[in-house]
């Protein structure tokens, strides 16, 4: 019998074209598979095939867990009855029960067949898979083989993959037999094996079709630094030119807009703009939102926003319908864009000035027309006023030595007693909060103004709610209120 499966083996394995041991592999779960029927509960059953003589041995195992931890006593050991056995055993070790093999030739032949068949079609599927990834190939061209719920599985050569339904472009009518091509997403790995997972709406795949189209791409002399979409209906791409002599628009569009139209056809009728990318954020915002006019921008580092000033007649323009437009522009650009118009704009800055100037009015402790002049020279907080090297205090015509002198007092002052006030926060908070690892007075002061003052109601938040409170990230709001839930297991 151990020759015949020898001989088995060898015969499948040259047929299949895959290695021995993903043979021996597959007989071995066939044959515990079959071992496990002469059982009534869910056992677990090991057999081993010598690769020399064909003989095999089928055992019963248990995984050693931890005591508490033993859920199915039908496959799992105790770790104290395991060291009763053998005292070198640890949690996660097996132990093993000699059985009496089932005959080869009386396993369930079906079972056995599928197991093996399914085995080797797996290991098929990987190693063309693999052949494929190492190729580097991020477009897959093939047809359609098959809609299954609405999902396209697309046959190229020897590879099946699948475009979801939502990774394919609105309103886009793809049948049976159709010649698709699509960008590779991922590898999914699923419990039926390896599946390339496709889609035709990712910026991505507007990219690789344009590196298809334009050779310059490929060769270097031109970049793609960034790419939008609104799938089906308009796209941006930022191209940059590494060669002064070529034209990075124009190389793109193609003699009489050849390339670009090759690409808006694969693309369900998707109208590309071509952007000139430029290394200064405010410039590459104005073309990104081009063709409609920009009048003045202004930046925000902090927030990471611009605010987009344009004439009454450009504002439609620059918005586009319902959004698009300074929707893709923001996507292509990667800042947060505010479009306003010059009245909205002034409102804005009317209002902004109104509450600095309380704020010097009140802190600093001084009339309209010093605080308009220290914001119109640029001055919009106290710490500002109180920190700026004084040479550049007293470079405002309006002040001499004296009045600069005064008013960076007045800063430090009003900053001192903001800073006594958050420590006062800090002293209502309990000790368990303030002692809690991870925690520091910053974090516990906002707390204390959001009347989170204890452990105990820290624990109570949701991380979510966490996050939203006092705007840390999610993982140290994990952090923080698993160690404030501390004490809840413990005392379990």
């Amino acid at each position: 019998m151990s020759r015949e499966l020898l001989m088995l083996v060898d015969a499948l394995a040259r047929e299949k074209n895959v290695a021995k041991d993903i043979v021996f592999g597959s007989l071995e779960l066939a044959l515990a598979s079959a071992t496990k029927k002469r059982f009534k509960e869910d056992v677990d059953v090991r057999v081993a095939i010598d690769r020399e003589t064909g003989e095999y041995d089928s055992f019963r195992r248990w995984q050693v867990m931890p005591d508490e931890l033993v859920e199915a006593p039908e496959r799992q050991i105790s770790l104290t009855e395991a060291l009763a056995r053998d005292a070198s055993l640890k949690a996660e070790d097996f132990i093993e029960e000699a059985l009496e093999p089932v005959e080869f030739g009386r396993i369930g032949a079906q079972t056995a067949k599928q197991v093996i068949l399914q085995k080797i079609r797996d290991a098929e599927r990987e190693q063309i898979l693999n052949d494929f990834l190492q190729r580097k190939e991020f477009i897959v061209t093939g047809s359609i083989k098959r809609m299954e719920r609405g999902n396209a599985i697309i046959e190229s050569g020897r590879i099946e993959a699948v475009l979801p339904k939502d990774q394919m472009i609105p309103k886009e009518n793809l049948r049976v037999g159709d010649r698709a091509r699509a960008y590779l997403l991922k590898v999914d790995r699923g419990t039926r094996g390896p599946q390339l997972v496709l889609s035709r709406t990712v910026p991505e795949f507007l990219v690789k079709l344009f590196e298809l189209e334009v050779p310059e791409i490929e060769e270097g002399l031109l970049e793609i630094k960034a790419a939008a979409r609104d799938p089906g209906s308009r796209a941006k791409i930022a191209v940059k030119s590494n060669d002064q002599r070529i034209d990075p628009i124009g190389t793109c569009v193609g003699m009489r807009g050849s390339r670009v139209q090759a690409v808006t056809a694969e693309l369900a009728g998707e109208r590309v703009d071509i952007i000139l990318w430029s290394p200064d954020p405010a410039q590459f915002v104005i073309n990104a939102l081009a063709p409609a006019e920009v009048s003045r921008i202004t930046v925000d580092e902090e927030s990471h926003s611009m605010d987009v000033v344009v004439d009454e007649e450009n504002l439609a323009q620059a918005i586009g319908r319902n959004g698009q437009n300074v929707r893709l522009a923001s996507e292509l650009s990667g800042w947060e864009l505010n479009i306003m118009t010059e009245e909205e704009s002034q409102k804005k800055n009317d209002e902004e000035f109104a509450q600095i100037r309380s704020l010097f009015m009140d802190k600093l402790d001084v009339d309209e027309e010093v605080s308009d002049i220290l914001i119109q020279e640029g001055f919009t907080t106290l710490e500002e006023v109180a920190y700026v090297p004084i040479n550049e205090m007293l470079e405002i015509e309006s002040f001499d030595e004296e009045t600069v002198n005064e008013l960076r007092s007045r800063a430090r002052n009003a900053l001192l007693v903001q800073a006594i006030a958050s420590e006062e926060k800090v002293e209502n908070v309990a000790s368990d909060l303030l002692s809690l690892e991870g925690m520091d007075n910053e974090t516990a002061r906002m707390l204390a103004s959001k009347g989170v003052t204890t452990q105990e109601e820290l624990a109570d938040l949701a991380v979510d709610d966490l996050v939203d409170l006092i705007g840390i990230d999610i993982e140290r709001a994990k952090q923080l209120i698993m160690t404030a839930r501390a004490p809840w297991f413990a005392a379990n």
